[in-house]
């Protein structure tokens, strides 16, 4: 079906006579996300009660996060290619469906082989809903309102982030672990609804072949890109997918003042996003280096200053400002890299963020398994420190003589 078709078909669902034309989709598709990436690393404020109810370690508790960003690596572009034929709003519910199932059967799970099998579920969710939602603005409102939709729906991302870890912890404190899976599967449900009802039939447009993604590799602004997001996210997800162990084992804080210290950390990232996001359109390259400084900063201080309370609190919200600015800053920076192919590019992000992701819980795990959670924050550390070094490096060479081309 050609392009000039398919608008004509989502058309006769927008009105071209209502200012909110395409708006209730677009806030539908940015929900999915959130609940996607909010399902994803729930875990992190759980860990420990998820272990215990298992009696497993803290480590292998882990695998919870580990496996849906491996999953996620490999569908992102698996799915993106073999759907190419079927109608998008179809796949977003499909997904949208999978991914409350997930959750149920998370929160039913009487062994943790089947909270693994779920997060399975969640992965391939991951990998799908994301690739085909992220490059759907353009098809759901004008051309003078795709640089705010997109907006919109990229928006999802920092605040699942930021947000999902300090809420699940706070749900799983009052009701138990279960029930906060639980109260994810029925906002799954619903958002589910929503992109049943708001969403037009989206018939196939383009598609992304895998030569367009073998070519995009070729690019050295798209393979810094790659290499900067590897290890912020490695850093990033290797320590504070343990966070909480930390909180518990070092800083010695009660499980109340824990889901505090976490809902500070969520607000911090919902600024950090707002900052990242105006200045990485011009600056990806320097807000990217200046987030890997501080979380760079913040895991290396946590062992020493964060034994007491003010002082870890206190770092969490220099963390969570910087945290909240990455993602952004990545997606912008693989845009700017591949501006002909933002699908692609976006498989791209999507693929080697959530592989990266679940690397760095995988390591971190196996780190905290075999010394402590002090450990695990220097090293994350230690790991950041070298994005700092490398933006450092490209911005040297761009002084001197001819660099990438995605922005200082």
């Amino acid at each position: 079906m050609s392009v000039t078709t398919t608008a004509s078909v989502n058309n006769r669902f927008l009105s071209p006579r209502s200012p909110l034309r395409g708006w209730p989709a677009v806030v539908s598709v940015m929900l999915g996300i959130f609940a996607i990436v909010t399902t994803e690393i729930l875990p992190i404020g759980l860990l420990t009660s998820i272990g215990s109810s298992f009696t497993i370690s803290d480590g292998r508790a882990g695998l919870m996060m580990t496996m849906p960003g491996l999953l996620a690596a490999v569908a992102a572009p698996l799915v993106t290619m073999a759907t190419a034929r079927f109608d998008r709003r179809l796949m977003l519910c499909a997904f949208m469906l999978l991914l409350a199932l997930a959750n149920f059967l998370a929160a039913a799970a009487p062994g943790y082989g089947l909270v693994l099998t779920s997060r399975i579920m969640v992965g391939i969710t991951i990998g799908g809903f994301w690739s085909i939602g992220a490059g759907l603005a353009e098809r759901l409102v004008p051309p003078a309102s795709v640089g705010r939709a997109t907006a919109v729906i990229f928006s999802a991302v920092p605040l699942g982030s930021v947000l999902g870890v300090p809420t699940g912890t706070l749900v799983g404190d009052l009701a138990g672990w279960r029930t906060a899976f639980a109260v994810m599967g029925v906002l799954t449900v619903g958002v589910l609804v929503m992109l049943l009802l708001l969403v037009p039939p989206l018939p196939p447009v383009h598609a992304t072949r895998l030569g367009v993604l073998s070519g995009m590799l070729r690019s050295a602004g798209i393979r810094f890109a790659l290499l900067l997001t590897f290890l912020v996210v490695l850093a990033h997800f290797g320590t504070y997918t343990y966070v909480t162990p930390f909180l518990e084992q070092v800083t010695h804080a009660s499980g109340g003042l824990i889901t505090t210290f976490l809902l500070l950390y969520g607000a911090a990232g919902i600024l950090g996003n707002f900052l990242g996001g105006a200045w990485a359109a011009r600056y990806p390259r320097t807000v990217f280096g200046l987030a890997a400084g501080l979380i760079a900063t913040v895991t290396l201080l946590l062992p020493a200053l964060g034994r007491g309370e003010t002082g870890a609190v206190i770092l969490l919200i220099v963390w969570g400002i910087a945290y909240g600015a990455v993602p952004v800053a990545s997606q912008t920076w693989f845009a700017k890299a591949a501006p002909h192919a933002p699908e692609a590019a976006s498989v791209l992000f999507t693929a080697s963020f959530q592989a990266t992701f679940a690397l760095g819980a995988l390591v971190g795990g196996a780190i905290l398994d075999r010394t402590s959670p002090s450990a695990v924050m220097l090293l994350g550390g230690c790991t950041a420190v070298l994005v700092v070094l490398a933006v450092g490096a490209r911005s040297a060479e761009r002084r001197t003589g001819p660099g990438g081309t995605c922005g200082r």
